[in-house]
């Protein structure tokens, strides 16, 4: 989630010859892992997600969702657990997975991603331990009282070109995402906060491609923070933060919801829920991060 509070120009990639596929994106090539030996994987962090000079959460955790899908014997991320231990920068990763268990319908690993000190050492970004299962193999039974978000039409939400600083962060991450927020949502980019702590809006990337279960990790830690809502500006960095996928969503644009109830001690929590074009709701989160200063 860290997210800053200044915009710069978005530079997007080009798009040419209609939207990027599942498994031929951006995205996709950023997030690829090489295998080096078992366990053991090769990864480049790309400078394309990062915000102002740390490279974001949310594409991490895909990255290791990625490697740990490699390593599991099951494809689909259904609960992912990651704890962020020093920010992460543009560059040369390696990430070592570890199985916990293996079952008929789950297995559990633990993965964690390592850069290295100009000394040469290995210094841990990011430790994650998840559950992977067969999201095409769920039953049809749902049963819930989840509402989607009342969020207004795409159209009529703003964009990263609309407005003083709609979205607000590196041109990087920003020039890669197509987020529209509510405009009842964005009071802080005029110097108005609303004070509720809440954010909302569509996503999708900007290349046009689908969402997966892969890129749903991304999904919820992409928007700005809800503190700029209560007032704060500045980094919001991720402490931990815990992610369910709950389905695989349909073509076409996401929407998320997030909000928090409490900001105590210098510590926010921020609760995210996605919706995919069925109204299905595809992904969970909760995350606790670290507070800008007042």
């Amino acid at each position: 989630m860290a997210q800053a509070a200044e915009q710069t120009p978005r530079t997007g990639p080009a798009t040419t010859g209609g939207p990027a596929t599942i498994g031929d994106s951006e995205f996709d090539r950023d997030t690829a892992v090489t295998l080096r030996e078992e366990g053991v994987y090769d990864a480049e962090l790309s400078a394309g997600w990062t915000i102002i000079h740390a490279v974001n959460g949310g594409y991490l955790l895909a990255m290791l969702g990625r490697a740990l899908g490699e390593a599991l014997p099951h494809p689909d991320p259904f609960s992912v657990s990651a704890h962020y231990l020093t920010a992460s920068v543009p560059g040369p990763a390696v990430i070592r997975t570890q199985t916990v268990r293996t079952g008929r319908t789950l297995s559990t690993g633990q993965a964690s991603l390592f850069q290295y000190a100009e000394d040469g050492s290995e210094v841990e970004r990011i430790r994650v331990v998840a559950t992977y299962g067969d999201l095409d193999a769920l039953t049809d039974d749902v049963r819930t009282a989840a509402k989607p978000p009342a969020i207004p039409p795409l159209e009529h939400c703003l964009g990263a070109t609309d407005g003083p600083a709609p979205i607000p962060g590196s041109s990087a991450i920003t020039g890669r995402l197509d987020i529209r927020l509510d405009p009842a949502t964005v009071g802080w980019a005029v110097g108005a906060p609303s004070g509720k702590g809440e954010m909302r809006g569509w996503f999708g990337l900007a290349d046009g491609r689908d969402a997966d279960a892969l890129s749903l990790l991304l999904t919820v830690d992409a928007l700005p923070p809800t503190s700029f809502e209560l007032g704060l500006k500045g980094w919001t960095p991720t402490v931990e933060l815990t992610a369910h996928i709950r389905c695989r969503p349909a073509p076409g644009p996401l929407r998320v919801a997030i909000t928090t109830r409490n900001l105590a001690g210098g510590f926010l929590e921020e609760d995210a829920e996605v919706w995919d074009s069925a109204d299905r709701l595809v992904a969970q989160s909760r995350q606790l991060a670290r507070a800008p200063r007042a």
